[in-house]
């Protein structure tokens, strides 16, 4: 009898399909993906495939991402309760009226945000490149949404720029406290501390590394350190396990996102089967929020 394994595998070659899956995801499905990387990796990943299906493993503005940036493919959503609480704390109307206010300032939007934001933003950016975006505006200031924490970060390496940030967050790393990161610390004290910019300033202070991550994977397969203790959604510790053998990993116990565990073999095998969940823009927010991402991962 075929496995709901083989059932992907067959699948996938029937439809020309490729599947991406982000870090956070479960084990079994980053095992099984094409491609695993954070939001920067896999938005590039989605521009390159030959492709005509794209299986897009994580939340909803993940997949809608590969839309944008490929229309004419088919895009499937696992689950389409998969959606992202931070890209609900801001909305276009809501980009608009803050542009008003703001005259001359450029809105720099967090890649997780919903496709009709993107559409009002001038660039979006990832926490790979969130500095480098801000620091290479034209303007002089910035409307950083939805994210105020990685807006902060980002203001913080930029002074050169006002930057107006958003009061949105990821509920996933704003729940981890500084109360947690000592404790952490105080029973791994020769663990180094690796924070994700998502967390809050008095947070990321603690950390010795702070990045995506895509910085955290590779900085923990590049260190002499053996211990790390690492500040993001605990999905991250299958990778890291895989690609830093030998190396222990401690996680907060709060950092479980519920959403970006939805995907599961059975999901993304039934999508495959019925091409069900497609992942469907008006072609006005396509075509507006195109140069917004391009600029993102470097096409414009």
């Amino acid at each position: 009898m075929e496995s709901v394994g083989e059932r992907i595998v067959r699948l996938k070659e029937e439809r020309n399909a490729v599947i991406l899956a982000h870090n956070y995801c479960l084990p079994e499905v980053q095992d099984i993906a094409d491609f695993v990387g954070d939001s920067l990796g896999l938005s590039r990943k989605a521009t390159e495939t030959d492709a005509d299906v794209i299986v897009f493993c994580g939340v909803t503005f993940m997949a809608e991402t590969a839309k944008i940036l490929n229309p004419e493919k088919t895009v499937l959503l696992p689950d389409p309760a998969a959606i992202c609480a931070m890209a609900q704390m801001c909305s276009p109307e809501q980009i608009i009226a803050a542009r008003e206010r703001n005259p001359g300032k450029e809105v720099v939007g967090y890649v997780n945000s919903t496709a009709a934001c993107k559409a009002e933003m001038d660039v979006c950016c990832t926490s790979s490149n969130a500095i480098e975006i801000v620091s290479s505006l034209e303007s002089s200031g910035a409307i950083f949404v939805p994210d105020r924490n990685l807006g902060t970060y980002a203001a913080r390496s930029c002074p050169d720029k006002d930057v107006v940030v958003w009061n949105g967050f990821c509920p996933i790393h704003q729940s981890i406290s500084v109360q947690q990161v000592a404790e952490l610390k105080a029973a791994h004290p020769d663990a180094e501390v690796l924070a994700h910019p998502e967390c809050r300033t008095e947070v990321l202070d603690m950390a010795d590394v702070i990045g995506s991550t895509e910085k955290m994977l590779n900085h923990c397969r590049s260190s002499d350190k053996t211990e790390f203790i690492v500040l993001t959604e605990v999905g991250m510790g299958h990778r890291l396990e895989v690609n830093c053998p030998g190396k222990s990993i401690h996680f907060p116990r709060s950092a479980v996102c519920g959403a970006m565990k939805m995907a599961t073999l059975e999901t993304i095998a039934e999508v495959l089967e019925n091409m069900s969940n497609p992942v469907e823009l008006p072609a006005e927010v396509v075509e507006r929020a195109r140069r917004p991402v391009e600029r993102m991962i470097g096409r414009s």
